[in-house]
Protein backbone atom coordinates (compact mmCIF):
# COMPACT_ATOMS: atom_id res chain seq x y z
CA UNK A 1 0.00 0.00 0.00
CA UNK A 2 1.10 3.53 -0.74
CA UNK A 3 -0.06 7.04 0.06
CA UNK A 4 -1.82 8.34 -3.07
CA UNK A 5 -1.24 12.12 -2.92
CA UNK A 6 0.07 15.01 -0.85
CA UNK A 7 3.28 15.43 1.13
CA UNK A 8 3.78 11.69 1.55
CA UNK A 9 2.77 10.71 -2.00
CA UNK A 10 4.26 7.37 -2.96
CA UNK A 11 5.41 6.51 0.56
CA UNK A 12 4.78 2.90 1.52
CA UNK A 13 2.64 1.99 4.48
CA UNK A 14 2.36 -1.47 5.97
CA UNK A 15 -0.76 -3.58 6.31
CA UNK A 16 -1.45 -5.80 9.31
CA UNK A 17 -0.48 -9.44 9.21
CA UNK A 18 -3.26 -11.95 8.76
CA UNK A 19 -6.63 -11.57 7.13
CA UNK A 20 -8.64 -10.05 9.98
CA UNK A 21 -8.21 -6.53 8.59
CA UNK A 22 -9.11 -5.61 5.01
CA UNK A 23 -7.14 -2.51 3.97
CA UNK A 24 -8.85 -0.12 1.55
CA UNK A 25 -7.45 -0.74 -1.94
CA UNK A 26 -5.37 2.08 -3.42
CA UNK A 27 -7.84 2.61 -6.29
CA UNK A 28 -10.81 2.78 -3.89
CA UNK A 29 -8.93 5.23 -1.65
CA UNK A 30 -8.09 7.34 -4.69
CA UNK A 31 -11.77 7.43 -5.71
CA UNK A 32 -12.89 8.30 -2.16
CA UNK A 33 -10.44 11.18 -1.84
CA UNK A 34 -11.41 12.48 -5.26
CA UNK A 35 -15.03 12.54 -4.07
CA UNK A 36 -14.03 14.31 -0.85
CA UNK A 37 -11.76 16.84 -2.59
CA UNK A 38 -14.59 17.87 -4.92
CA UNK A 39 -16.67 18.71 -1.84
CA UNK A 40 -14.07 20.03 0.61
CA UNK A 41 -11.71 21.77 -1.80
CA UNK A 42 -8.73 20.82 0.32
CA UNK A 43 -7.92 19.17 3.64
CA UNK A 44 -6.00 22.08 5.18
CA UNK A 45 -6.41 22.32 8.96
CA UNK A 46 -9.11 19.63 9.19
CA UNK A 47 -9.56 17.58 12.34
CA UNK A 48 -10.01 14.00 11.12
CA UNK A 49 -11.43 10.94 12.86
CA UNK A 50 -10.54 7.55 11.33
CA UNK A 51 -12.83 4.86 12.76
CA UNK A 52 -12.25 1.12 12.29
CA UNK A 53 -8.88 2.44 11.12
CA UNK A 54 -6.93 -0.76 10.57
CA UNK A 55 -3.46 0.29 9.34
CA UNK A 56 -4.66 3.90 9.08
CA UNK A 57 -4.55 4.30 5.29
CA UNK A 58 -7.56 6.65 5.19
CA UNK A 59 -6.48 8.96 8.02
CA UNK A 60 -2.87 9.00 6.83
CA UNK A 61 -4.04 9.94 3.34
CA UNK A 62 -5.97 12.89 4.83
CA UNK A 63 -2.89 13.96 6.81
CA UNK A 64 -0.71 13.73 3.71
CA UNK A 65 -3.15 16.07 1.97
CA UNK A 66 -2.92 18.72 4.70
CA UNK A 67 -5.23 17.73 7.55
CA UNK A 68 -4.05 19.19 10.87
CA UNK A 69 -4.57 16.08 13.01
CA UNK A 70 -6.11 12.62 12.94
CA UNK A 71 -7.48 10.48 15.73
CA UNK A 72 -7.44 6.78 14.88
CA UNK A 73 -9.69 4.24 16.61
CA UNK A 74 -8.85 0.54 16.31
CA UNK A 75 -9.11 -2.55 18.50
CA UNK A 76 -7.37 -5.35 16.56
CA UNK A 77 -3.87 -6.05 17.93
CA UNK A 78 -2.19 -6.72 14.55
CA UNK A 79 -3.86 -3.69 12.98
CA UNK A 80 -2.64 -1.54 15.88
CA UNK A 81 0.95 -2.69 15.33
CA UNK A 82 0.76 -1.71 11.66
CA UNK A 83 -0.99 1.59 12.48
CA UNK A 84 1.60 2.59 15.06
CA UNK A 85 4.45 1.70 12.68
CA UNK A 86 2.86 3.79 9.90
CA UNK A 87 2.35 6.79 12.19
CA UNK A 88 5.96 6.55 13.38
CA UNK A 89 7.39 6.10 9.86
CA UNK A 90 5.53 9.16 8.55
CA UNK A 91 5.92 11.18 11.77
CA UNK A 92 2.19 11.84 11.56
CA UNK A 93 0.29 14.29 13.77
CA UNK A 94 -2.01 11.71 15.25
CA UNK A 95 -3.23 9.92 18.31
CA UNK A 96 -4.56 6.39 18.64
CA UNK A 97 -7.48 5.26 20.76
CA UNK A 98 -7.35 1.56 21.43
CA UNK A 99 -10.73 -0.12 21.65
CA UNK A 100 -14.06 -0.52 19.96
CA UNK A 101 -15.57 2.38 18.05
CA UNK A 102 -18.87 1.49 19.68
CA UNK A 103 -17.35 1.97 23.15
CA UNK A 104 -16.46 5.64 22.53
CA UNK A 105 -18.12 8.03 24.95
CA UNK A 106 -18.76 11.75 24.71
CA UNK A 107 -16.57 13.72 22.28
CA UNK A 108 -14.22 16.44 23.49
CA UNK A 109 -14.94 18.30 20.24
CA UNK A 110 -16.67 17.53 16.93
CA UNK A 111 -14.53 16.47 13.97
CA UNK A 112 -14.54 18.01 10.48
CA UNK A 113 -14.07 14.76 8.57
CA UNK A 114 -14.98 11.27 9.76
CA UNK A 115 -13.67 8.28 7.82
CA UNK A 116 -15.11 4.81 8.50
CA UNK A 117 -14.13 1.44 7.09
CA UNK A 118 -16.08 -1.02 9.26
CA UNK A 119 -16.07 -4.77 8.66
CA UNK A 120 -18.20 -5.54 5.62
CA UNK A 121 -21.67 -6.96 6.16
CA UNK A 122 -21.96 -6.07 9.85
CA UNK A 123 -23.95 -2.82 9.79
CA UNK A 124 -21.36 -1.42 12.22
CA UNK A 125 -20.97 1.80 10.22
CA UNK A 126 -24.64 2.74 10.61
CA UNK A 127 -24.65 1.78 14.31
CA UNK A 128 -21.49 3.85 14.94
CA UNK A 129 -22.87 6.81 13.01
CA UNK A 130 -26.04 6.86 15.09
CA UNK A 131 -24.27 6.45 18.43
CA UNK A 132 -21.48 8.95 17.76
CA UNK A 133 -23.99 11.52 16.55
CA UNK A 134 -25.71 11.32 19.95
CA UNK A 135 -22.30 11.75 21.66
CA UNK A 136 -21.26 14.97 19.86
CA UNK A 137 -18.61 13.62 17.46
CA UNK A 138 -20.14 15.49 14.47
CA UNK A 139 -21.01 19.13 13.83
CA UNK A 140 -23.52 20.39 11.26
CA UNK A 141 -20.58 21.06 8.90
CA UNK A 142 -18.94 17.61 9.26
CA UNK A 143 -18.41 15.29 6.32
CA UNK A 144 -18.65 11.53 6.83
CA UNK A 145 -17.26 8.89 4.46
CA UNK A 146 -18.15 5.24 4.98
CA UNK A 147 -16.84 2.29 2.98
CA UNK A 148 -19.09 -0.78 2.88
CA UNK A 149 -19.41 -3.81 0.68
CA UNK A 150 -21.02 -3.18 -2.67
CA UNK A 151 -24.37 -4.63 -1.57
CA UNK A 152 -24.70 -2.54 1.62
CA UNK A 153 -26.51 0.77 2.01
CA UNK A 154 -26.28 3.32 4.80
CA UNK A 155 -29.45 4.98 6.05
CA UNK A 156 -29.33 6.65 9.46
CA UNK A 157 -31.86 9.12 10.82
CA UNK A 158 -30.35 12.59 11.01
CA UNK A 159 -27.98 12.12 8.04
CA UNK A 160 -28.35 12.84 4.34
CA UNK A 161 -26.59 10.79 1.69
CA UNK A 162 -24.61 13.29 -0.37
CA UNK A 163 -23.08 10.78 -2.79
CA UNK A 164 -22.59 7.07 -3.33
CA UNK A 165 -20.16 5.29 -5.69
CA UNK A 166 -19.17 1.68 -6.27
CA UNK A 167 -15.47 0.88 -6.51
CA UNK A 168 -14.50 -2.74 -7.02
CA UNK A 169 -16.00 -4.74 -4.14
CA UNK A 170 -16.63 -1.56 -2.15
CA UNK A 171 -19.37 1.05 -1.99
CA UNK A 172 -18.38 4.56 -0.89
CA UNK A 173 -20.96 6.71 0.92
CA UNK A 174 -20.52 10.43 1.59
CA UNK A 175 -22.94 11.76 4.20
CA UNK A 176 -23.73 15.03 5.95
CA UNK A 177 -25.67 15.67 9.14
CA UNK A 178 -29.24 16.65 8.19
Amino acid sequence: MRIIAGDWRGRKIVAPKGDTTRPTADRTRERLFSMLTSRLGDFADLQVLDLFSGAGALGLEALSRGAAHCTFVEQDREALKALEKNIETLDAKADVRIGSVLALGLARQPYDLILMDPPYGTGAGAVALDKLNRHGWFSPSSWIAIETSRNENIAVKGFELESERDSGKARLHILRPA
